[in-house]
């Protein structure tokens, strides 16, 4: 059962840019708006933070990687990453990226190495990369082939908004820009600060009760970033008592009766050609829930919501506004 929600959810990242790992947190190097212009740095604090090379780090798998210098040669195949290293001001460095980079618009025109969960070999090989950043989708038996063909190979598997920033902060350390890292972590930070102050003196009877559908018929419990970002925007998951990724429970949905539906924008199912939304105001029994009786059904953006990213304070702030629009304005 594990195997087949972590394909599915692994399809819907392939879909939605998003993605579902396993739980290896990332190496700590180092001690938002989550726009995507590269932060500045004065040639002073350049300095000062300057990568010692050769340098040796630890991915999430736990594999050691040694770097003689910066890299210059980056393929993403994960686009959660590539907003990371865009974030960076490296998109020059960036030669190629997984067919599903979308985002920022510079990524689009780059060359593409397939899909994220098992990137083509020779589309990578042909761009001479010094470094191949994957993300929490990629298969480890796919790693481990890529790293076999003498590839530097790094994997980032986030659980939790702490794991995103730390990998930002590992990939500015790994590519010689820790100061702008450093600069988007912090802004990252400030943007939670915004919507945890907004939330922070709501009384237990008056936080919302939230149900979240990232997928046609999924959701998400405990152990993962999207509970988490539930949390931190003052609502409480009602699927906060299962773990992981998990098939609805349509009996159960009307039972814990959810003040909020959020939803993952922009799917359209195939056969009958409704939305998510649609889907779920459809369902049997479900026009009872306060939710949908209130029309408090919400779409957001499914790549914000979902990629363990840059923007995934933004995503929060969505979030967090979608839940008490009262509160963020």
């Amino acid at each position: 059962m594990k195997r087949c929600m972590f394909l599915l959810f692994s399809l819907f990242v392939a879909i939605s840019l998003a993605g579902c790992g396993e739980g290896s947190q990332p190496a700590k190097q180092s001690e938002q708006s989550s726009t995507q212009q590269p932060p500045s740095q004065s040639t002073e604090a350049k300095s000062e933070k300057a990568t010692s090379y050769p340098l040796t780090i630890k991915d999430s798998t736990g594999q050691e990687l040694t770097f003689a210098k910066a890299p210059e040669r980056i393929v993403s195949a994960s686009p959660a990453e590539t907003e990371i290293l865009f974030a960076l001001g490296l998109g020059d460095k960036v030669v190629a990226v997984s067919d599903y980079d979308d985002y920022p618009e510079e990524a689009k025109s780059k060359p593409k190495v397939g899909g994220v969960l098992s990137p083509n070999e020779e589309a990578i090989l042909a761009q001479s990369p010094d470094l191949v950043v994957g993300g929490i989708s990629m298969k480890e038996d796919v790693v481990t082939k890529l790293r076999s063909l003498d590839l530097q190979v790094i994997t980032l598997r986030p659980k939790v908004v702490q794991d995103i920033m730390e990998n930002i902060l590992l990939l500015g350390q790994i590519t010689d820009h820790q100061v702008q890292a450093e600069e988007l972590v912090s802004r990252m930070k400030a943007d939670i600060g915004k919507v945890t102050d907004a939330v922070k003196d709501l009384k237990p009877e008056e936080k919302k009760k939230v149900y979240l559908e990232f997928s046609a018929g999924w959701t998400v419990g405990k152990g993962e970033f999207l509970d988490e970002l539930i949390t931190m925007a003052g609502g409480i998951n009602i699927a906060s008592d299962t773990q992981g990724w998990n098939p609805v429970s349509e009996e159960k949905i009307v039972k814990e009766d959810p003040d909020v539906i959020l939803f993952a924008q922009g799917f359209t199912d195939e056969k009958t050609g409704e939305t998510l939304d649609q889907t779920i105001r459809k369902r049997s029994g479900w026009d009872k829930i306060k939710a949908i009786r209130d029309n408090q059904v919400i779409g957001l953006d499914h790549n914000i919501l979902s990629r363990p990213g840059p923007r995934i304070t933004q995503g929060l702030y969505e979030m967090a506004k979608a839940i008490y629009p009262e509160r963020l304005k």
